[in-house]
């Protein structure tokens, strides 16, 4: 069995947008958040995939690479992950989380008088 630090299976490693124009966040393993399983995914299909409107603006600003491309926004790169020691990689990261933190996702959540949603 493979182990990995937490940051590979928890944190944000980037966003995709997918085919129907949704967008998916994914962790280092290329795997929506908190996945850690070599399954494959089809992430059209997973239930964490949402619209959000994401532009080039606010994806310049979630990128470590400063592009401006919405198809998919790396929000660290293996030499500056957050984990590593360097105060700055970890305040940058957090500075592109903010703006990922301040966009509108429409999902389709379960409300507490749901009966499966506890």
């Amino acid at each position: 069995m493979q182990t990995y630090s937490g940051r590979w299976v928890f944190l944000p490693y980037c966003i995709k947008r997918l085919e129907d124009g949704r967008y998916i966040v994914l962790n280092r393993l290329h795997k929506p958040l908190g996945v850690s399983s070599s399954a494959w995914v089809v992430y059209e299909e997973h239930p964490s995939a949402a619209a959000m409107k994401i532009t080039p603006s606010k994806a310049k600003r979630m990128s470590c690479r400063e592009s401006d491309d919405v198809s998919v926004i790396h929000l660290y790169k293996d030499e500056c992950i957050p984990d590593g020691g360097k105060a700055e990689h970890l305040d940058a990261y957090v500075r592109r989380l903010k703006v990922l933190m301040s966009l509108e996702v429409e999902a389709n959540l379960l409300t507490p008088s749901d009966p499966l949603s506890y």
